[in-house]
């Protein structure tokens, strides 16, 4: 093996944009005031945070005092539904609607959430992951407050019909959140024309840094808060503001809402190639739906081998990948994604996961064709249920 590194986990997390750094540096030097502080120092990063909190706002077409930040898309959605369910606009209603394919953050807050005594329907997906909007209108009742949905699941990439979703639960009357951490800044997406009432994001997803993220709340919603203390971002998430973060988020979204559209080509055609190449390999499918994906998702199924030495051999070769979301590792169990969309408990162990973004290129994807044949070939002749 030579020291080339092929990254190719950019679902899991980005590499910072040099672009995105220059910006922060500032602020852990020069620019250290604390935001809140009345002196110049600290008026200076204020205007920073401001400034940053319009860029954020501007790709999704939300006003900026609509935008509040956070630690990262697993806070912002704990905020949109517990502070939705214990919210005063619950008025009574403890019904929740999600998906049996959503992000933990979401799965394991709804979990909790039950043991508080709310109600909460999982809604089944199909074998590409989406959602039923017939199932979906079927599931909301007169005690239904809140419906939970993912843009693009993390896993298969699967973008789901948003619009169609958030107009639904307009016109019946509940509120409509999104987790988009894997879809803001790599879709186009408009929370008022796609009626979305809360929206989750995430820093680290769009070659910004780790450690921040922020939350869309349509004007006139007030979620219950819970992170109390002195009152920083207008009294709905307390705490000293991560000033480096968030300028470097606001950048991050600056620079994804320009180039949204040229680099968005780019990877897919990296994109259309990398998966024609893998599907050459015999017994092996595409997951997730075969166009209504996001840039830069490879996701397979590949027959006959363990996802788990599939992404230790490709180290090996320095190629970075994934099986199943590497936010839940450590479990011997297949993906509930994969089980999720129908897949046979041995079929989803197979999985593989190989996202492209902003700095992959055609070497990259070259040299994972080069070597993902013959590490398939070597693993099933090892393997005790492959038949040639």
């Amino acid at each position: 093996m030579d020291n080339r590194i092929v990254y190719a986990d950019n679902a899991a997390t980005t590499q910072v944009d040099p672009r995105v750094i220059d910006k922060m540096l500032p602020y852990f030097s020069t620019g250290y005031g604390n935001a809140s502080s009345l002196y110049a120092l600290g008026q200076s990063a204020h205007t920073a945070l401001e400034e940053a909190r319009k860029n954020v706002a501007a790709v999704i077409g939300a006003q900026p005092r609509e935008i509040f930040f956070t630690s990262g898309g697993t806070e912002s959605d704990n905020y949109a539904l517990r502070g939705m369910m214990h919210s005063r606009r619950a008025g009574g209603r403890r019904h929740l609607i999600t998906t049996t394919i959503e992000h933990p953050a979401i799965l394991q807050t709804c979990k909790a959430l039950e043991k508080e005594g709310f109600r909460v329907t999982y809604l089944p997906v199909d074998h590409y992951g989406l959602v039923d909007l017939e199932a979906l209108d079927k599931a909301i009742c007169e005690d239904t407050l809140l419906v939970s949905v993912m843009a693009a699941n993390n896993e298969i990439g699967t973008i789901e019909p948003i619009a169609e979703i958030g107009k639904l639960c307009h016109d019946r009357g509940v509120y409509f959140h999104t987790d988009a951490v894997q879809a803001y800044g790599h879709i186009p997406l408009d929370v008022q024309a796609m009626n979305i009432d809360l929206l989750s994001l995430s820093s680290h997803k769009i070659n910004g840094p780790k450690g921040v993220g922020a939350i869309y709340i349509r004007s006139g919603l007030q979620p219950e808060t819970f992170i109390t203390g002195g009152g920083q971002e207008k009294g709905r998430r307390s705490g000293t503001e991560n000033i480096p973060g968030i300028v470097g988020l606001g950048e991050a979204a600056r620079l994804k809402q320009a180039e949204m559209a040229e680099e968005s080509a780019r990877v897919r055609a990296l994109q259309r190639r990398l998966i024609d190449g893998v599907l050459r390999i015999p017994q092996t499918i595409l997951t997730g739906h075969p166009t209504q994906r996001l840039p830069g998702n490879c996701s397979f199924a590949i027959s006959a081998i363990e996802g788990e030495s599939l992404v230790l051999f490709l180290d090996h070769e320095g190629v970075c990948a994934s099986t199943g979301s590497a936010c839940s590792t450590g479990s011997l169990d297949p993906s509930h994604v994969l089980m999720g969309i129908g897949l046979a408990h041995e079929v989803a162990h197979g999985s593989l996961r190989l996202t492209l973004g902003r700095f992959s290129t055609e070497e990259d994807v070259d040299h994972i064709l080069e070597v993902l044949p013959r590490i398939v070939e070597r693993l099933r002749s090892m393997s005790p249920v492959w038949k040639d």
